[in-house]
């Protein structure tokens, strides 16, 4: 507690209420509650699914009673928005995470703040990553993003072409790998949903044979966090669920993104 929180504007309580503090407490205990319910489901251990609270389009002034309630790890999607927020929060404690595509053009400023990467997807990247990182004396967490959809809207690498890339990842000493990251294809029909954690928990299972460090599962957001915890999930990515709905359309954060009948995303 004790962090200065600055007063309301009419559109902070219009979007968070009058009372973002005990709001986020409430929406935080209830997704822990999911969290809890869907690995009893799965006869899995509560400890082995982390929560990243997803914070993407909260203003850094709001996020002050986020942190109050608990949350000091925030995942973002945009390097400038999350950098922004980093600096106007300098007080805090705070872990950022990463976890949309990077323009190659943008390493030199993740490898700065940043503590985890959740969308690496070529050995480009993850060379200018090492070097930056290099230079700032750093180590990086990273996921290796991996398309399970098929969508071409979406980043990440095809399913084939992974086992490859695993193989390139003792070259690049800096960058510490922990698993593999997919969005899901982006539907209310969990039918089609399960098939991309079923596939990207197959493909784990080849990669940890290539790397051993590659055992998280990074899967699952508001719309279907519970049903990627069944499926293996390590790390959820949440943010509506917490925060609420958000002003912007999918497609502001996803590019390209194309809408389908359930419109809900991290």
């Amino acid at each position: 507690m004790g962090t200065n929180n600055p007063p309301l504007s009419p559109a902070d309580v219009e979007r968070f209420g009058p009372d973002p503090l005990t709001s986020f407490r409430t929406n935080l205990a209830s997704v822990e509650e999911r969290i809890t319910l869907a690995c009893a489901r799965a006869g899995r251990d509560r400890a082995s699914v982390r929560l990243l609270p997803i914070t993407k389009t909260v203003p850094a002034h709001i996020l002050r009673y986020a942190f109050d309630v608990g949350i000091s790890t925030f995942g973002e999607n945009k390097i400038q928005e999350a950098m922004t927020k980093c600096e106007a929060l300098h007080d805090l404690a705070i872990d950022w995470s990463i976890v949309g595509h990077l323009q190659t053009n943008k390493a030199k400023y993740l490898t700065r703040f940043a503590r985890e990467f959740h969308a690496l997807d070529s050995l480009r990247l993850a060379d200018l990553l090492n070097t930056r990182l290099e230079r700032e004396d750093r180590f990086l967490d990273v996921y290796v993003q991996v398309n399970t959809s098929g969508e071409d809207s979406k980043f990440g690498l095809h399913p084939n072409a992974l086992l490859p890339f695993v193989e390139t990842l003792d070259q690049v000493p800096r960058l510490r790998p922990c698993g593999l990251m997919t969005l899901a294809l982006f539907s209310s029909d969990m039918a089609k949903v399960r098939p991309c954690f079923i596939l990207l928990r197959r493909l784990r299972d080849k990669a940890v044979k290539h790397n051993a460090a590659l055992t998280g599962l990074s899967m699952g957001m508001t719309g279907d966090f519970e049903e990627a915890i069944e499926e293996g999930a390590t790390v959820v990515r949440v943010g509506q669920a917490i925060f609420g709905k958000r002003p912007t359309p999918d497609g502001h954060y996803w590019p390209g993104f194309v809408p389908t009948d359930r419109g809900i995303e991290p």
